[in-house]
This record gives C-alpha cells, structure tokens and sequence, in this order.
C-alpha cells in the first residue's frame, strides 16, 4: 500500500500550510528520511523527510493552502500504483481556475460558527474579505470559492463593516496574511482574558554601560579580527531577568485551569520585528548561560526569525518576555502578554537625565522598564519584588554572577 506524505501539524495554531519547496521531482527514487520538501506555515518554515523508501508520485502544488492531515505525495514500493487523488492541491489546474465541485469538502471552524472551504478561506484572505460579512451557497451554509468571487465582483459588497465607514476609493485595502492575523488573535485573546496590572521602574544605566564597555572591549577576535561578540544593553536585560526569576522563584510561573505551574529554568521570550509581524523566540534556561551566550543566541534566532526559519519549539513556551523599543527612542510603554507567560517586560530607551543625589543634581543615563504582569499568577506584591530583583541586577551587574 502506498505510504502517505501527510502536512503535519508542527504549530499549535495551525490548520493550513503550504509546501514552499521541493527537493525531488515527480518519479524519483527516494530513501527514507531523504529531505523531501520544505513546508511554509504562518509562522516558519522547516523541512521535511520521507516516511519510507521508494518512488515519489503525487506531488502537490508549490504555494497551494492545505489543510493539516492532508497527503502532499506518495512514496509507491515496487509494484504499487498511485491512489487516486483526493487533495485539491495534487489535482487542482491553475490557481483561482477551480470550481467549487472540485474543492474536496474539508470544513474548518473557526469558533464562530463560520463554515468554509480551505479554498474559500484562501481567497479571502487574498482579496481581504471578512467570512462574516459572505453568506454561504455550499451544503449547509459552506462558504465556498464561488461565494468568494460573487463578493468581490459586486461592487456594493464592502469588505467588512468597517470599511463600509469609509467612503470608497478613499483607502487601499492591504490583505492580512495568516502571521498578521494570528497575532491579531493571540493578543486580543490576551488582553480579553488575561487581567493585566502594570508596575514601571527607572533603572540607572551608567554601571552597566562601563562594564558592557569593557566586556567588550575583551571580547575575543576571531581570524579576521573582528569580535566574535558584542553585547548589547538588550542582552543583560535578558540576563538580569532570568536571574530575577530564579531569585523569586513565585513568579516563574504560568496560570492553568489546574493551578498554577511551578517553573523550574528561567526560559525568556525576545520580541524580534520581522516583516508583517513579530516572533518570540525564547531563550532557555536563562539564567545558567553567560551574556556572549545569551548574545549569540538571539542574534542567531533574530536573523532565522527574519527568514521564517524558526522551528515552533524555538518560539513556543517561555515564561516570561522582554520587548525592547528603546532602538526606536520610545520611553516608556506596556506591553501585552502572551500567553502562556505570566509576565513581560517593557524596555524603553536609556537616555540620559538628572537626578538628585545627596541633594544634589547628577546626569544619568536611566531607563524606565515597565512589567505587565497576569494578576490571576502574580499579584501587585509579588510583581513589585520581582522588577525590583531586576532593578537591583541592572544597576549592578556584577550581583548576576553572584
């Protein structure tokens, strides 16, 4: 019997992916665990092997939306002949070309209610076409590619009731694509169900800034000469809050449904900008590696994370995150926690000001840090002590190591 190439599952919020990439073509001879394809979902990209040795037959289409689950290819031993196909994305002609008959009768809910074909959602997505606002002609009220094409051919369809505020021809609709719209959910889902409390605190920079200028200074150089690392103020925030984390140990937490769980490694997520949207990749165990290390780290997975390269257990989990936006000059903010963490730190800039010491007006470069905090696993009390733990490890370094 053939062996199915399914799409598998390889991110808690996937439904669809699609394949980016072949590495064989139609009729090779493959071994098991050959690189088969690469695939490509909302968040990354990663490759594929093959489940068993044989030909390869059956290839889907390159860029085509499939649902998780679905045969991609089939690996045929000796004597065996391809099934018959019943993906859309082996069989389908040329895109936007199938009609609804020919869109196999796969249902994806997405908790509203709403009934759809993945062909439909696709295309919706594309045209940027709220499913809301289409009334469904497949079995059951199923939105289907046909319903898709009616709406955007009719030109008193808006493409949601917001837009329907604005008078037409006013604004350019941009279609958001499948990160844009997971963000939108996670963080909406977020600030909905999470309880957010904010507590902010003004760090003093100016011992962190000489010893980060002497750590680097020392820095080893590779044949070319140039350090192998530089660290950034970014990195001993990162530091200073697994550290925190493993000295209030209370606050390493995540809430559950079941209680509240115990974490025992400080793993810290890192907010990196991409095109579109954002990733988290998260650094583990924080608190046993050293800066260059913790440098290296999310200096790597910040260039992968730009290349949709990212594995999902690289982004995934964490207990808490630092989102730093003092390279764009902003001050202070709040940012949103996602979940499962508990916290998140909010990093503005390091600017320099005065202050009163011994009565006295001095220049320093201070920074003001602010942790939105799950008040369901961390309360007021508990928050306080930890940004202050953090407080006292930016201000002296050196207290990291102890």
């Amino acid at each position: 019997m053939p062996t199915e190439v399914i799409l598998p599952k390889v991110d808690m919020d996937m439904t669809t992916g699609k394949v980016s990439a072949w590495h064989v073509k139609e009729g090779d001879v493959v071994k098991k665990g050959q690189l088969l394809f690469e695939i490509e979902t909302d968040k990354s990209a990663m490759e594929i092997e093959a489940p068993a040795a044989g030909v390869v037959r059956g290839l889907a289409r390159v860029g085509v939306a499939i649902p998780v689950g679905q045969a991609v290819a089939y690996v045929l031993a000796e004597g065996e002949a391809l099934p018959v196909m019943k993906t859309a994305a082996i069989t389908a002609p040329a895109a936007g070309m199938l009609k609804a008959a020919e869109v196999p009768m796969v249902v994806v809910a997405n908790g509203t209610g709403l009934r759809a074909t993945p062909l439909a959602r696709r295309l919706a997505r594309q045209k940027g076409l709220a499913l809301s606002t289409i009334a469904g002609s497949g079995p059951r009220g199923r939105i289907i590619a046909v319903d898709i094409e009616k709406a955007v051919v009719a030109p008193s369809t808006p493409g949601s009731a917001m837009a329907a505020t604005f008078a037409s021809g006013s604004y350019e609709l941009k279609p958001l694509d499948g990160m844009r719209r997971i963000i939108a959910q996670r963080l909406q889902h977020s600030k909905q169900t999470v309880p957010h409390f904010y507590l902010t605190v003004t760090c003093v920079l100016d011992n962190l800034q000489i010893i980060r200028e002497r750590l680097n200074g020392a820095a080893p150089r590779g044949p070319d000469k140039s350090p192998l690392w530089k660290l950034s103020v970014n990195d001993f925030v990162v530091k200073a809050l697994g550290v925190a984390l493993q000295r209030v140990p209370d606050a390493n937490v995540t809430w559950s449904d079941e209680g509240i769980l115990q974490h025992r490694a400080s793993d810290v997520g890192v907010a990196v900008s991409v095109e579109g949207g954002l990733f988290t990749p998260v650094v583990r165990s924080v608190e046993d590696k050293s800066l260059s290390q913790i440098s290296l780290e999310i200096k790597d997975m910040a260039a992968r994370a730009r290349m949709r390269k990212l594995q999902p257990f690289e982004y995934q989990g964490g207990t808490s995150a630092v989102s730093n936006l003092g390279m764009y000059g902003i001050e202070e903010f709040a940012a949103i926690i996602n979940p499962p963490q508990a916290t998140i730190l909010a990093v503005g800039v390091g600017a320099e000001a005065f202050m009163p010491v011994d009565g006295k007006p001095v220049l320093k470069t201070l920074m003001k840090c602010t942790l939105s905090c799950d008040h369901r696993a961390v309360d007021g009390a508990l928050g306080a002590q930890l940004l202050a733990v953090f407080k006292q490890l930016i201000e002296e370094p050196a207290l990291m190591l102890a």
